[in-house]
């Protein structure tokens, strides 16, 4: 698991793949790379739209992750190319909420926290489903939050420990408001959070 870790770390985006990358956007037809253009404008408005820091980086991780799925086995299946392109999107927007991997309570992990039950002793396909089913729910009910909460809970997860810890002092300095009260705050956000994905998930 480390290596396959550190494999996908050390992985870049060489011209081959990214010509491969081209071809499955274009779907048997040379647009002269017009798809993959549209494609990231398009991925730049979707992470724009749920207010990230960084719309553009996240954009660009998203087709690097296609592409390196399309390196490792050689296809994807899909119904349709920009609906894949905005599944793998959905999952590095969560990632962007939590931060860094090193985080100790990740935004989505502890949203998922109150159905563990659920996911134990459940087979892989249905625990895939549920996952599937709370995440739908969490980016919905991110979305439905008053703008200037959706970019608090946001940018309060955002980044590494370090940068993490700078990144809330000056988040708290901007609200003018203390440490203490942003921590607060984001936690009400977090228990709204919650009960939206707990009435939006239902008895999954």
């Amino acid at each position: 698991m480390q290596n396959l870790k550190q494999k996908k770390k050390d992985w870049s985006l060489d011209a081959d793949v990214f010509h491969r990358l081209l071809e499955w956007l274009d779907e048997g037809v040379d647009s002269g790379g017009q798809r993959y253009l549209n494609m990231r404008q398009r991925l730049v408005a979707y992470f724009d739209r749920k207010n990230c820091l960084t719309p553009d980086e996240l954009a660009d991780e998203t087709l690097n992750r296609v592409a390196r799925r399309l390196e490792e086995e050689g296809a994807i299946e899909s119904e349709s190319r920009a609906k894949y392109c905005y599944i793998v999107a959905r999952f590095v927007f969560l990632e962007s909420l939590r931060g860094a991997e090193k985080a100790t309570v990740p935004l989505d992990e502890a949203l998922l926290q109150f159905n563990s039950d659920q996911l134990v002793h459940r087979p892989p396909d249905r625990e895939k489903e549920i996952k599937e089913v709370l995440f739908d729910c969490l980016e919905r009910c991110t979305g439905e939050l008053e703008p200037v909460n959706r970019n608090i809970i946001i940018r309060y997860y955002f980044g590494e420990t370090r940068a993490k810890i700078e990144n809330r002092r000056g988040l708290a300095a901007s609200l003018d408001i203390t440490t203490n009260a942003l921590a607060i705050r984001a936690s009400r956000i977090r228990d709204r959070l919650e009960g939206c994905v707990r009435k939006c998930a239902g008895p999954v």
